[in-house]
């Protein structure tokens, strides 16, 4: 990049960040503002508030304190990227996609600190987690909302989490119910969202899944092959009819005695359908990504036992790997496969992003301990992405116009 084309970055950055100035009420938390994005995406090799605040030769305290206290509207702030989301790459056809990522940490002071599942690091580990929203519009990628998941161990020792800054009205909410919580303040926004995927670990929850389905979402989720369910649906006894000869009638709705019992998913498919057809997924520096997808119309257990809504069951796997993965989707019956395999995969964008933010912005550099201080780096760290997306989408078009101009 020349001269030329840094000193005009610097000027779309300093426009770009304005537009967060009524979030922001005093001039000193605005210009912080300006700080702590310019340092996240410049070349700093730890981006914390300090290392930032330091090349900005200001002092470190004052950019930890607009972190932790100073007092400036960082659900706003979250809102405006959801508008200019909104405002220059809406999609009818959009994406959303909730995935987690995880930062390792020392001590037991951070908000929400505690050993669990650590994707970082690949193990168990003492970290924080956080629960994010992407949102993918062909090559757009970005981060819509994020909030932190804390422990309910941690709800439990209300003197800890007062040392942390946990307001006493945060209450327990499992990953799947904050994901729900993200989806529906985007929807609230405006945000068109018409596609949602995710992992197993939120795919597996049948409520999650209903309650997606209830929000309008068509979904493709992955799912644990250990979930079982019918390709036909069972007879269900409902209350007030007769159980059988003994002329029984149940208090709640119950599978018959005939019923057959459900099968596991990945015993469901096995048994006839349609053959393995090759889908081209994308392309990829190495080449291109071929999986080859079966899918039937199955009918999930629902946690208490009974047949769910008639679903897709899609069962894919890598042509070269020979790697399985199940997806369940409630998109209806005429939906074409190649469709479900599109946003099936299409949760690979964010997790890339995850690897760039913590590579470009310093998601993961975070120092801060408090509540507050985290939520707020997270949505600083989308503001920062955001503007890095639209840059990376303005260049990409003004090489493509050269390249028309070139080859004309």
């Amino acid at each position: 990049m020349d001269v030329r084309e840094l000193k005009g970055l610097r000027r779309r950055l300093r426009v770009f960040v304005s537009r967060f100035d009524d979030c922001i009420k005093t001039a000193p938390s605005r210009r912080h503002l300006r700080t702590y994005v310019r340092g996240q995406i410049g070349d700093l090799e730890r981006k914390n508030a300090a290392a930032i605040a330091l090349d900005a030769g200001v002092p470190p305290r004052s950019l930890q304190e607009f972190l932790a206290i100073h007092c400036w509207d960082d659900a706003a702030v979250r809102d405006r990227v959801q508008e200019l989301v909104v405002a220059g790459h809406a999609d009818p056809n959009a994406i959303a996609v909730i995935d987690e990522t995880s930062f390792p940490k020392k001590g037991d002071k951070t908000a929400g600190v505690q050993r669990q599942y650590c994707g970082a690091t690949g193990k168990v580990d003492n970290c924080v987690v956080s629960v994010h929203l992407g949102y993918v519009a062909g090559d757009f990628h970005a981060l819509l909302d994020a909030d932190l998941y804390v422990p309910e161990g941690w709800l439990a020792d209300r003197e800890r989490c007062e040392e942390a800054g946990i307001p006493e009205a945060v209450a327990y909410r499992p990953k799947w119910r904050i994901a729900l919580d993200l989806l529906g303040h985007a929807r609230e926004n405006g945000v068109p969202l018409r596609y949602l995927t995710a992992d197993e670990a939120y795919g597996r929850c049948g409520t999650f899944r209903s309650e997606a389905d209830a929000m309008g979402f068509v979904y493709v989720v992955e799912v644990p092959c250990s979930l079982s369910g019918w390709t036909k649906r069972p007879r269900v006894v409902q209350p007030g009819q007769p159980a059988g000869r003994a002329g029984r009638c149940p208090a709640k709705p119950h599978l018959a005695p005939s019923a057959p019992r459900p099968r596991r998913l990945d015993g469901l498919w096995k048994r006839g359908g349609p053959s393995w057809t090759a889908f081209h997924v994308k392309n990829t520096q190495k080449g291109p990504v071929v999986w080859e997808a079966r899918t039937a119309r199955v009918f999930p257990r629902t946690d208490d036992g009974l047949p769910g809504d008639p679903a897709w069951l899609i069962v894919a796997r890598h042509v070269l790997t020979g790697e399985v993965k199940y997806f369940l989707s409630n998109a209806p019956q005429d939906t074409p496969p190649e469709v479900l395999l599109r946003v099936a995969f299409d949760r690979d964008p964010i997790e890339k992003l995850f690897e760039e933010s913590k590579g470009e912005v310093g998601l993961d550099h975070f120092e801060a301990r408090g509540y507050r201080a985290v939520r707020r780096h997270l949505v600083l760290s989308m503001v920062s992405l955001l503007f890095l997306a639209e840059q990376t989408e303005r260049l990409r078009g003004e090489k493509s116009v050269v390249e028309s101009a070139a080859s004309a």
